[in-house]
């Protein structure tokens, strides 16, 4: 387990030191030299996001020229054919441990990596490339955009590429991407590097990436990308300059470097995340590494805000063979905020793999096999394959065993029981989910005060009032002010807080499912 202590600058449990932090290296390709020092002081002089300075730009503006890093990058760069339908952009340097990068997004492309990993071309074969459908890749949906299209675009490239095994660093989305590929290719990789990477997994808390945007910011923000007719570089340069670098990043970036992002690292197919993000969220990995053999190691950034501080300790959980390395000084890019430490521990990662292939790899795949078998047959799964409508709830009370209290592991199925028991007049077996409900909430206090209203709901229903009205001041208390809409009952809407406040006055009847 990983714990981290709380520090006023960063919302939730997380430590921030207050050494001076490393700043992004140049390598020097003549001298073999890496200059951090005058950069070191560049980074630490910039703005923080944790500062909370609001920067409101009224006026839209262009996005102005800037030269793609790939432009400097001094290795190989080909389009590689993987499959009849599409070539990758493929860029390479240096020689020794094959290790591919895989970038996030879903829709971000590989250019972010640039100039950082050049580093590390001395002790290893750096790889990097555009996913289908992003950056200088072909964007050509051939099956249709998909996780596992990937994964076997991937295998193809390394097959082009006369690997045998390799080493596959997934940062943010790409992790989803790397753990996808581990599954379905296991012999074919040697190390994995999952960096500030999508776990895949349900249960988390939601991320903090609006915690140092100030109203203002948020509202700018939305206008940005609301804006009609705007070109989506230029939406996302805007909203750059209005505060929405703060959501992943730890230092303000320069002008240039947004125009960079803007440009050449948030650049796809706009079929390509449509399809692949809902995808993405949908990956559920829990229990899936359990026995892996092959050498992990999770680097994740302390001041990483796009998840919650429950995230390191449950994506170590799911990967209890993993090594877990903290870079404290970092965000979202660790190879950028705090390149001392993670590219220490990459290289020391990347020199201790074994050569051989691990003895215990088919246990694994038969780990595999079985947790697939088990996760199609969980009342979770059962309950999320149904639509929302009369007849799914009608379906999972047919279904319904009592011992799914012990089984469910969503809150959304917690709740989805709880209706569907509700709507067939079992009171008292539906209160036990919504309290259910309340303990697995991961989305923070709006969704616990639907839990507790719809608990308070049941007792009204049992004639249990005072209990009841207990439950609904806790609500009120909350001071909870999100809109919740349930349109199943008759289009019943309430901000929870103040409907409680109603509860506490007059109780519950009954709603029907319309």
């Amino acid at each position: 387990m990983i714990e981290v202590e709380s520090n006023d600058e960063v919302p939730g449990k997380v430590e921030v030191q207050s050494d001076l932090p490393i700043a992004p290296t140049i390598v020097d390709a003549n001298q073999g030299a890496v200059h951090a020092a005058k950069d070191r002081l560049l980074l630490v002089n910039r703005e923080k996001a944790s500062d909370r300075k609001a920067h409101i730009v009224d006026e839209i503006q262009n996005v102005p020229e800037t030269s793609r890093l790939c432009d400097q990058f001094e290795g190989t760069k080909e389009k590689i054919q993987v499959s009849e339908d599409c070539g990758l952009y493929v860029e390479q340097e240096g020689e020794g441990e094959p290790i591919v990068l895989l970038h996030g997004g879903p829709g971000a492309t590989h250019h972010y990596f640039h100039p950082h990993f050049s580093q590390l071309k001395d002790s290893a074969r750096v790889i990097s490339y555009d996913q289908r459908g992003c950056g200088l890749s072909d964007r050509v949906a051939g099956d249709g955009y998909s996780i596992d299209q990937a994964v076997d675009d991937l295998e193809n490239l390394r097959i082009k590429l006369g690997i045998d095994r390799w080493t596959l660093l997934g940062h943010s989305y790409g992790g989803i991407l790397a753990q996808s590929y581990a599954k379905k290719y296991p012999q074919s990789v040697k190390g994995l590097v999952l960096t500030c990477a999508s776990p895949g997994l349900k249960t988390l808390q939601p991320g903090r990436g609006d915690a140092f945007l100030s109203e203002e910011e948020s509202e700018r923000i939305g206008d940005v990308h609301s804006k009609s007719g705007l070109p989506e570089q230029d939406a996302v340069y805007n909203a750059f300059l209005n505060g929405d670098w703060k959501r992943q990043n730890l230092y303000k970036p320069t002008k240039e470097e947004m125009a960079r992002f803007a440009l050449y690292e948030w650049d796809h197919d706009p079929n390509f995340r449509s399809a692949v993000a809902p995808e993405a969220d949908s990956c559920d990995f829990e229990g899936l590494f359990e026995g892996f053999p092959i050498p992990t190691m999770i680097m994740e950034g302390a001041q990483d805000m796009t998840w919650n501080t429950d995230k390191p300790g449950k994506f170590h959980a799911n990967h209890p063979n993993a090594d877990m390395v903290i870079c404290k000084n970092a965000a979202h890019n660790p190879f950028q905020d705090e390149p001392g430490k993670f590219f220490g521990e990459l290289r020391a990662f990347l020199e201790g793999l074994p050569q051989e292939v691990p003895s215990d790899l088919s246990s694994w795949e038969k780990h595999i096999s079985d947790w697939e078998v088990a996760k199609s047959n969980s009342p979770d799964n059962f309950i999320t394959s149904l639509s929302d409508d009369e007849a799914a709830y009608e379906k999972i009370v047919e279904a319904y065993s009592p011992e799914w209290l012990g089984q469910l592991r969503y809150s959304s199925s917690f709740r989805e029981v709880g209706f569907s028991l509700y709507i067939a007049n079992r009171y008292e077996e539906a209160l036990r989910f919504f309290e259910k409900m309340e303990g697995a909430a991961t989305f923070g206090p709006p969704e616990i005060a639907v839990a507790l209203i719809w608990q308070a709901h049941m007792l009204d229903l049992l004639g249990r009032r005072g209990e009841a009205v207990a439950l609904y001041g806790r609500v009120v208390e909350m001071d909870v002010n999100d809109e919740i809409s349930h349109d199943q009952f008759g289009g019943l809407s309430y901000k929870p807080s103040a409907y409680a406040q109603e509860r506490v006055d007059e109780p519950f009847v009954r709603v029907e499912l319309v």
